[in-house]
């Protein structure tokens, strides 16, 4: 019998689980396989999302772990370490299209209200925990702040407008982007934190949120008050200014 040593997470860019798949006969095999996992959860973070799995067949081809068990069918074998902890690491940062979509679960919202809703998340999150909640960066544009890739996919669409009876906030829906926000670094902080930012910001309206964000000494004035497209509001800026955008 050979025994399979399988170490598992998910892969958000690929759409599949992965694995690495280790045919061991030995102790000796097994302590190094160990020292793998080890070097994995270094890589990639203590709090990663990874199961291993042993998993006893008459062959080491991966085909017959799958006649096994069908637990793990349509799980994409990795042929590397360094590949493996190159696609996890690929998923622990986040964009602003992960926030967005894990907002309009929860929330109808027109453009407008998305964007203010999507800059204040990040703002707070800023604030509390000095570090960043997803990889872009906030633009000043005429009716505020502004996350780009968030703008150009969402702008105009009629799914996400608050008259769209279509939109339904459901569970289908909600977990796939709370699972993507859960599995990035220190994502229970940053699912919390949204949380909370949605519980403060959003039952207002996307024209009250514009408001908020163009008081005299906020982030968005204090960058030039969308005179300028391409102005980067800076992290510094936010920490220094977001305390202005209160309700």
């Amino acid at each position: 019998m050979i025994t399979h040593y399988i170490i598992m997470s998910s892969s958000y860019s690929e759409g599949k689980r992965i694995a690495l798949d280790y045919a061991i006969d030995d102790e000796v095999e097994y302590i190094q396989l160990k020292t793998i996992l080890s070097k994995i959860t270094e890589k990639c973070g203590k709090d990663v999302s990874i199961s291993t799995h042993f998993v006893q067949t008459d062959s080491k081809n991966w085909s017959s772990v799958v006649e096994k068990d069908y637990f793990f069918k349509d799980v994409k074998v990795i042929d590397t370490v360094g590949q493996f902890i190159k696609l996890i690491n690929k998923d622990r940062l986040l964009i602003g299209l992960d926030v967005a979509k894990y907002i309009l679960s929860k929330v109808k919202c027109t453009h407008l209200k998305l964007e203010k809703l999507v800059y204040l998340c990040y703002a707070d999150y800023l604030c509390k925990y000095d570090k960043k909640l997803y990889d872009d960066k906030i633009y000043s544009y005429k009716y505020g702040p502004v996350v780009k890739s968030v703008y150009d996919k969402y702008k105009g669409l009629k799914e996400i407008k608050d008259d769209d009876e279509d939109i339904d906030a459901t569970d289908i829906f909600e977990m796939p982007s709370k699972s993507r926000i859960l599995f990035a670094k220190d994502g229970i902080d940053k699912i919390k934190s949204i949380d909370e930012t949605l519980e403060k910001y959003s039952q207002y309206s996307a024209l009250e949120l514009v408001e908020l964000t163009h008081n005299e000494s906020t982030p968005w004035y204090v960058s030039g008050e969308g005179k300028f497209i391409d102005k980067i509001i800076t992290d510094d800026i936010i920490k220094e200014y977001h305390c202005n955008e209160i309700v």
